[in-house]
């Protein structure tokens, strides 16, 4: 409910008000129905408006049953039935209002059913030359009235009020007006006035009283032209400039839905007012603020407008008197037609279709798509390769941009001379994507359909496919866009094909959709080699193998990326372990790093700087004891820190490298180590050792170590000193890479290897003589006591032995 200048507009959805809502005047005399004819004669207008979805009633502030304080305060009562699921609803709605403008002399009211005209008793009265008090102090009510029509000049007989108000016509009278009221239609209203039809009406209110006649002239004239459109983009409306009296020129004020827009406002808003011979022409812009627009389904497209116009404008006459005339109209377009376009935004490089929908109005939405005639709904689901993106445009439409692959299998190829073209290295595709777009027009929720198609050649090379890479902290990744002649390649790592399973066998992140394949190699997995490891980081490669299985022509994608590493172990394929370790939890508060050492102190790190060092050594040297199992052989080494003033060693870490055992070709007292695969390597920290010993095992290591395997027993006898358990308390793993250049790192996870039936083993007979005897070794009879069906001898003589033991000299 709202109060306007000179009525109570009160609108309810129809959702809540259900599409026959009624309403009923009330007041203390009882309830009135606001029937069509009632509405008219006492200065009510409803309105259903489906398209809105509104209902609207407008009552006029000296409406009947309106409870009118000194023409001040105005206070309605009225009744709202709705129907809820079949059943009668009633709301009771109460307003009170003021106007927010004083009142003119005389007001004229075109209302969209009737005309009402409003006197100032005191202007009538002076003008015939009688006092309103004599009207006061005989008491004078509208029943002592009567009232005379004038038709084309000629005076028509008079009637009582009563006899008038039979025939739709309404008179009230307040402590300060005079108020006429009568519906349109009447039979002597209509004529016209330059070119635009008018309803007028013309009538005379006369009362004897004793002594004094009181007659009134009342004239109501309304401008009935319905509007009309042109090709600007303009509804237009007319009506004659001059419908009273008026020395100047008229004041125009316009606007719509009761809005009152002095000129220079409604120029801004784009409203053209123009006076030409007599009359007054308002243009309205179709995007004007306050206008609807509708769109329509009825075989095709199109469109139509509502303006709900309020047109004032200021009459004065000779007299200084002022006249103001309000009128409301409701103007409505014819269907206009409306056209959607569809755009080819596809950029060939990119290889996926773009085709833009636009000009969609806003109560028109994308319901579907049909696409070479399978149908997805909108929004498309998150699995789905296609995209649909909405975006709102400035002209107060919208807009769909879809994209589909070109490689997706909806989409139609035809493919012209393949086989020739294969062999000439090239070929010639046809796309084709034909689509049906479903609209849902929100009016009488009609469905709508625009078609497309969409068609595209292309000439293809059948060059081997291009992998973009891209380096990141944890690894690298391989990205290959597909083309339609990918599957001529095989695409491996190392002589292994990639193939979901071996990218989980290897813990690769392996994607592969009908756009591209994303794989993710994480570091130190299967495959990578590496190089330039210092403190400072280290370089990895890897390297992807694609091969034309007809040609057998193969192409390489290598990537090579820096990283940086706090702590890392490397065991390479030629018998190299490389650690970096940090060690500032390890050494005293203010030592050096420089002065750790592996169990072997000749041999110090190759570098060291505040908190860490790195060590690079073959696995058999620098004191490392092995440790042979049924399916690997363990290469252990131990870092220890000497003490500056005591020379006391203490072990601060141990560092592994594990290697299958089928993959080891020499007997590890050979110089030259070889090995299919690369190691597992491990750091284990441990605890601080506050003797000079690290675990049992003494500073000079000139023993000969000999570890026997029983393979069907899987047990382990010693001969000789053993490599001491040690309980880590925090383990830094690598996991094996795959073979490659001598001196290249290459972790990766371990694969699965049989067990070894045999291993190549060197002459024993070259030990030296008096081998067996005095401290160097003892081999006890506890040997013969492994019962053993199978096993093998390993021997490892540390550097410190070969050079200090006398009998091996």
């Amino acid at each position: 409910m709202e109060c306007r200048d000179r009525y109570l507009m009160i609108a309810v959805d129809l959702s809540f008000a259900g599409m026959e809502p009624s309403f009923d005047a009330i007041d203390q005399t009882g309830v009135y129905p606001i029937t069509e004819q009632y509405a008219a004669k006492c200065g009510y207008s409803v309105t259903v408006h489906p398209l809105l979805g509104l209902v609207e009633l407008r009552a006029s502030y000296f409406s009947c049953h309106t409870d009118n304080k000194d023409d001040d305060v105005f206070t309605f009562h009225f009744n709202l039935s709705a129907y809820h699921e079949g059943k009668k609803v009633t709301y009771a709605l109460t307003k009170t209002c003021s106007p927010s403008l004083p009142w003119s002399p005389r007001e004229v009211t075109c209302e969209i059913n009737y005309m009402e005209v409003s006197l100032v008793l005191l202007l009538n009265f002076t003008r015939i030359m009688a006092s309103c008090v004599t009207i006061i102090a005989h008491s004078s009510t509208t029943s002592d009235w009567q009232v005379m029509f004038q038709r084309a000049g000629e005076q028509m007989a008079p009637m009582k009020l009563s006899q008038a108000r039979t025939q739709g016509y309404g008179f009230d009278l307040t402590n300060g007006r005079l108020v006429f009221r009568a519906p349109y239609g009447q039979p002597e209203v209509s004529l016209q006035v330059n070119g635009v039809p008018v309803e007028m009406v013309h009538a005379t209110v006369f009362s004897r009283q004793r002594w004094t006649v009181v007659m009134v002239d009342l004239v109501a004239a309304c401008s009935m032209h319905e509007g009309s459109h042109d090709n600007r983009g303009f509804v237009m409306w007319k009506t004659p400039e001059l419908l009273y009296p008026s020395v100047n020129s008229t004041q125009i004020i316009v606007g719509l839905n009761g809005e009152r827009n002095e000129w220079p406002v409604a120029e801004e808003k784009g409203y053209i007012v123009e006076r030409e011979n007599d009359t007054v022409h308002i243009s309205i812009p179709y995007n004007a603020e306050g206008g609807y627009r509708k769109s329509f389904v009825t075989g095709g497209l199109y469109e139509f407008y509502i303006f709900h116009l309020y047109f004032e404008q200021i009459f004065v006459d000779d007299d200084h008197v002022e006249t103001a005339l309000r009128i409301h109209r409701t103007l409505v377009t014819p269907l206009l037609p409306w056209l959607l376009f569809t755009d080819n935004q596809t950029v060939l490089e990119d290889r996926v279709f773009t085709v833009y929908l636009g000009n969609v109005p806003e109560d028109i939405a994308l319901a579907s798509v049909q696409l070479n005639g399978q149908d997805f709904m909108v929004p498309f689901l998150n699995t789905s390769s296609y995209t649909i993106i909405q975006a709102v445009q400035p002209n107060n439409t919208h807009s769909y941009t879809l994209k589909v692959p070109f490689d997706d299998p909806i989409v139609i190829q035809q493919v012209k001379d393949f086989e020739l073209c294969v062999s000439k290295e090239d070929a010639i595709i046809h796309y084709r994507l034909d689509i049906n777009y479903t609209l849902n027009v929100e009016f009488l929720n009609e469905p709508y359909y625009h078609l497309a198609s969409i068609f595209f050649t292309m000439l293809y090379l059948t060059a081997s496919p291009a992998f973009d890479a891209a380096c990141s902290e944890s690894g690298i990744s391989f990205k290959l866009d597909h083309r339609p002649f990918d599957y001529l390649w095989e695409i491996s790592v190392g002589a292994d094909l990639l193939t979901s399973e071996l990218a989980a066998q290897h813990g690769y992140i392996l994607s592969n959709d009908s756009q591209s394949l994303l794989l993710d190699v994480p570091l130190f997995t299967h495959g990578y080699q590496y190089n330039n490891v210092t403190l400072k980081g280290f370089v990895a490669f890897f390297e992807i193998l694609v091969r034309n299985h007809e040609t057998s022509e193969v192409q390489t994608a290598v990537k090579t990326c820096p990283f940086i590493s706090n702590e890392l172990i490397m065991c390479s394929t030629d018998g190299q372990m490389t650690v970096v370790v940090d060690l500032s939890l390890a050494i005293p508060s203010g030592g050096s790093p420089g002065r750790t050492s592996l169990k072997d102190n000749k041999c110090g790190p190759k570098e060291a700087d505040g908190t860490r060092a790195l060590f690079s050594f073959p696995v058999n040297s620098c004191g490392s004891t092995i440790k042979v199992l049924l399916d690997n052989v363990t290469y252990q080494n131990a870092i220890l820190y000497n003490e500056p003033v005591s020379g006391d060693a203490t072990e601060i870490m141990v560092a592994r490298c594990t290697y299958p055992l089928a993959s080891l070709h020499r007997l590890f007292l050979l110089y030259k180590f070889e090995s299919d695969t690369a190691g597992v390597g491990s750091i284990i920290h441990t605890a601080q050792s506050t003797t000079g010993t690290a675990g049992s095992l003494p500073t000079t290591y000139n023993q000969l170590s000999l570890i026997i395997m029983n393979f069907e027993q899987k047990s382990l006898c010693s001969l000789g000193v053993q490599s001491p358990i040690i309980k880590p308390k925090a383990a830094l793993q690598t996991i094996p890479a795959t073979e490659g250049p001598a001196r290249k790192f290459i972790p990766s996870k371990p694969a699965v290897h049989p067990p070894a039936r045999y291993i190549k083993v060197s002459r024993i007979h070259s030990f030296p003589r008096g081998f067996g005897e005095g401290e160097g070794l003892s081999i006890q009879s506890s040997y013969f006591r492994c019962k053993v069906s199978l096993f093998t001898f390993f021997f490892h003589i540390s550097s410190q032995a070969l050079k200090d033991s006398p009998k091996l000299k």
